[in-house]
């Protein structure tokens, strides 16, 4: 079903930002781009987007966040966050994660999970737009660590439909649950499915 983001369940974060929903709603209209499915009423999750093979995904992910007035957390590396880039990156609503870290950023997230009582961070598995050779498995480690579900979300361009799937809980079996969860996107949802990752 379409998405009215006057229905959302209550627990989600919102921006209240009325802009920014006109913004998000135009860009969708203009494109030709709908939301389907149906958010989880809860508060915390990792939203896994996918596929990614073009510049065109963060557009229309970003459009469908202000669109529907749900404030999505996005993970940035610590030295980006610094002067008036840092302020416009967490204004966005980035958060600042050091690589380098002894903890690492599964820590660091799930630490940020476990001091808010809302939270949505958004994850590319694919971890660029560019064909590679594998996903990267830390959503999941970051979704299992936190006790918090992963929330599918598929762009698909051959119907111009922003796909919201239902709830995943991930078990500690982190090689089968990113098989599993590979196969909720197929590769002709993509925009250039000769760059969708193994």
């Amino acid at each position: 079903m379409y998405i009215n983001p006057d229905t959302l369940p209550k627990e989600l974060p919102r921006t209240n930002s009325r802009l920014g929903r006109w913004i998000g709603q135009t860009i969708l209209r203009l494109s030709g781009w709908q939301v389907i499915g149906q958010f989880p009423a809860q508060g915390k999750f990792v939203a896994a987007v996918a596929p990614h093979t073009s510049n065109w995904d963060f557009i229309i992910a970003l459009a469908v966040k202000l669109s529907l007035d749900i404030k999505i957390k996005f993970l940035g590396k610590h030295t980006l966050f610094v002067g008036p880039l840092g302020w416009l990156l967490k204004k966005m609503g980035g958060i600042a994660v050091d690589r380098t870290a002894a903890h690492g950023i599964v820590a660091q997230v799930s630490d940020a999970f476990a001091q808010h009582e809302q939270l949505i961070v958004g994850i590319a598995p694919e971890g660029t737009r560019k064909k590679s050779a594998h996903w990267k498995s830390g959503f999941l480690y970051i979704a299992n660590k936190s006790k918090v579900p992963v929330v599918p979300m598929a762009l698909d361009y051959s119907r111009k439909l922003f796909i919201i799937m239902p709830c995943e809980t991930i078990s500690d079996d982190i090689p089968s649950e990113l098989r599993r969860i590979k196969t909720l996107f197929p590769q002709h949802f993509a925009k250039y499915p000769f760059n969708v990752s193994d």
